[in-house]
């Protein structure tokens, strides 16, 4: 860690202890990263008897329902006060935080976590690290520097941030750190197998189906370099799935083993596609992603196009092929 990102964070400590209605917020299209990251900052908070909301974007992923605090996740409302601070984990920008991004303009002081490259520094507090492997680690960094011992139920929400964010501890951003971490959550009790049970081995038969429908449009470029599966609102009602059953399905597509970008498109809307883009070895997708207004990391990314999806695949294809080639 920086002197700078040392700096912010002890400056994110006294504006917590001097604070006391305090909100955690984070992107919309939730992932492990960010309600893990989350999750243990607000159990943290109220192991020092502070008064810690996580409120919810949009949807709320049913994989991470066992972890501590999932059903205390709710939608911000006048009657839960003032909004003495914010904290904001895991999100580049005050666009990704949804609907709540007008909570920015209501708020006292903001905090801004965040572990992307692209991050706008929106906070009157950055700690914003893109070595980072997860925004898990620095939550667990601030945790730690507030003096706030870990726990099971501090340590199962961390493990979760960090695990999937890096692939199971695949990604290259992983480093020794990252271990020395997640040995300490081991050490401090967390159940790491019961973990990766609920969230990798526990998938229903719906979700099945919907892997297999989005199976079949698979379609391959550039000498099979370049590999797209699309998910239409038709697949999610014959199969009775949502769109969060999606997760999981761009890794395995990733893993082909001539694949160098794995792109999967996501019908949210007739004119409205979700894109996320993974890549193996050379790949920039952030950069891919930023000419669509959106981003993320050198190897995992995402952006939104307002298009048909058929037509959104063209355009991201033929984006990926310049970068390809």
């Amino acid at each position: 860690m920086n002197n700078l990102i040392g700096k912010n964070m002890e400056k994110a400590i006294k504006l917590i202890e001097c604070k006391e209605n305090i909100f955690i917020v984070s992107h919309v299209n939730p992932d492990g990263d960010n309600i893990g990251s989350m999750l243990a900052l607000a159990s943290a908070l109220k192991k020092v008897d502070k008064k810690a909301t996580v409120l919810k974007a949009d949807f709320t992923p049913n994989d991470f329902k066992f972890l501590t605090g999932y059903d205390d996740i709710i939608e911000y409302t006048e009657d839960l006060g003032a909004i003495d601070l914010l904290i904001a984990v895991d999100s580049s920008d005050e666009d990704r935080l949804g609907k709540n991004k007008v909570l920015v303009d209501m708020s006292e002081s903001i905090i801004n976590i965040d572990h992307h490259i692209s991050n706008t520094m929106f906070g009157d507090v950055n700690i914003v690290d893109p070595k980072a492997a997860a925004t898990g680690e620095l939550i667990y960094d601030l945790i730690k520097r507030l003096g706030i011992e870990m726990d099971p139920e501090i340590g199962e929400s961390i493990y979760t941030a960090i695990s999937t964010d890096t692939g199971k501890f695949s990604y290259e951003s992983v480093t020794s750190r990252t271990h020395k971490i997640i040995a300490e959550l081991i050490d401090s009790g967390t159940d790491t197998y019961n973990i990766n049970v609920k969230i990798h081995e526990n998938i229903s038969m719906q979700k099945i189906n919907l892997f297999l429908e989005t199976l079949k449009t698979l379609k391959t470029y550039e000498d099979n370099k370049i590999a797209t599966v699309c998910i239409t609102q038709d697949m999610l009602n014959r199969t009775n799935t949502t769109i969060e059953d999606s997760e999981g399905i761009i890794s395995f597509i990733r893993k082909l083993d001539t694949v160098e970008v794995a792109c999967l498109l996501k019908e949210m809307d007739e004119e409205d596609i979700k894109i996320s883009l993974r890549s193996k070895n050379y790949v920039d997708v952030s950069s891919i992603c930023e000419f669509f207004n959106g981003g993320g990391h050198t190897r995992a990314a995402g952006c939104s196009v307002n298009s048909k999806i058929d037509e959104a695949r063209d355009m991201i294809v033929e984006k990926i092929i310049e970068f390809i080639r």
